[in-house]
């Protein structure tokens, strides 16, 4: 997770569910209230369906895309940074807090549900070095830390998350997660913060694998990010294009966890380089995509060496990023650069047709001074090592899936403006609720607790 140069507009996007059929199974089937069956079935012959969240949010000038989400009894609303190169969801929280930042709703105020450290999502995760479990029935602490330097220190809790999920029905499951009550924020980052993050990278305590562990979804998500803003974000595979997607395996390493594929040569404007082997990262939680030294500095000799000749000339006086270049009048959208800037492509030598293509919008910027600026940075320069991360500004316009069920990634070009595979009711009701600025009250929903077998 990186995030650089964060100003947020906050836009209460909050979900209400007080429209919504209500209908409870028993803990581990969904009831289906007239909708369309879905098309997933577990072992047991049971349905699987799916969750979808709105997303908020830009790369320029926001910085992130975040989800709303309600948590506890009665439901608050909170806005989760997504974020797939981590694992753990957290919120800030007041148990007492000792650091938090400034954030758009109130303090999560956690109930007496704490985890324990007997529980085994408990031992999934790094301990805070003065605080590693000693006895069974102790709370469970945590400790995370992010490649931008920032970090969360908390306690582990279990609260209800109301969702409703793509066959009608609405379902409170209770979610382990992070009561975060030390924070630290990178200087890049400014406020409004948001008030915790979506840990979405494979392992048991994200709320996927939590969700699909209580037989409600599929160990399967994805995201669609507009590059005009906004998107959506899923949990299970009914959203899953029937074709057109392009799959790669996914890469595992021992020592981190992270969504990562190769090997893949880099072409521009279709021509070979010399930049081969490249293994790259997903990472929903980085604004830019990165590139280690040797691969960024041929990267940008390549652009550089591309706009020889051309009418633009570098933009110093221009902070936003890096790298930066000027006109001879300003640039007001992307059909203003196209001409001089080429794709990117990563081809992927070991799948036939693999490729994943990078538009000039997917890896340069407009800023508010109509100058271009390139939105590749140089991974070593700021402690990533050899790392090559693909963040929102490539990911932006394409369905990206990561299957941990078959353990692949697929990707493909999508409107990210409109949500797909769903039937028009659900999709009218995620419209109405996208639009609502009502906060769901205990009384317009008939919350089903788990049973503590069921967890």
């Amino acid at each position: 997770m990186i995030r650089v140069v964060v100003v947020v507009v906050v836009v209460f996007l909050v979900v209400s569910l007080t429209t919504f059929q209500v209908s409870f199974g028993d803990g581990s089937q969904l009831q289906n209230n007239n909708k369309k069956q879905t098309k997933s079935t577990a072992a047991d012959g049971s349905r699987f369906s799916s969750v979808v969240f709105p997303v908020t949010g830009n790369v320029y000038p926001n910085g992130y895309y975040y989800v709303t989400l309600n948590i506890g009894r009665p439901p608050k609303p909170y806005f989760l940074d997504i974020d797939s190169g981590s694992d753990l969801t957290w919120l800030q929280c007041d148990a007492p807090c000792t650091k938090c930042s400034p954030a758009p709703h109130t303090l999560y105020k956690p109930s007496k549900d704490r985890v324990t450290c007997n529980d085994p999502l408990c031992a999934t995760l790094p301990w805070p070095e003065n605080k590693a479990c000693e006895t069974p029935d102790e709370q469970c602490d945590y400790e995370v830390e992010y490649a931008d330097r920032g970090s969360s220190i908390g306690v582990l809790v279990k609260d209800l998350f109301p969702l409703r999920f793509t066959n009608g029905s609405i379902f409170g499951p209770h979610l382990i997660f992070g009561c975060g009550y030390n924070q630290e924020v990178p200087n890049s980052v400014h406020p409004p913060y948001t008030d915790g993050v979506l840990g979405l990278v494979y392992g048991k305590s994200t709320i996927v694998s939590q969700l699909h562990e209580l037989g409600l979804t599929r160990n399967v998500l994805g995201h669609c990010l507009s590059g005009k803003g906004g998107g959506f974000l899923f949990i299970g595979d009914d959203l899953l294009p029937s074709s057109g997607v392009v799959w790669m395996p996914m890469l595992h390493n021992a020592l981190e966890k992270n969504y990562a594929i190769g090997p893949a040569e880099l072409l521009y404007a279709n021509k070979a380089t010399d930049v081969k082997d490249l293994l790259v990262v997903f990472d929903s939680g980085s604004t830019y995509s990165y590139f280690n030294s040797d691969v960024y500095n041929a990267t940008l000799s390549m652009i550089k060496k591309d706009l020889s000749g051309k009418q633009l000339e570098n933009a110093v006086e221009d902070q936003t990023l890096p790298v930066c270049w000027k006109g001879a009048k300003p640039f007001k959208s992307f059909h203003d650069v196209k001409s001089y800037f080429k794709p990117i492509i990563l081809n992927f030598k070991k799948a036939k047709n693999a490729q994943l293509q990078l538009p000039p919008e997917a890896y340069l910027i407009i800023t508010e001074h109509g100058n271009v600026c390139l939105g590749i940075l140089n991974g070593t320069e700021v402690g990533l090592e050899n790392h090559n991360i693909l963040g929102d500004i490539s990911l932006q316009d394409k369905i990206v899936i990561y299957d941990n069920e078959n353990q692949q990634i697929g990707w493909a070009t999508a409107n990210c403006e409109r949500i797909l595979n769903l039937d028009r009711d659900y999709t009218e009701g995620l419209s109405q609720a996208h639009e609502s600025e009502d906060i769901l009250q205990p009384h317009s929903l008939a919350i089903h607790s788990l049973k503590k077998e069921d967890l």
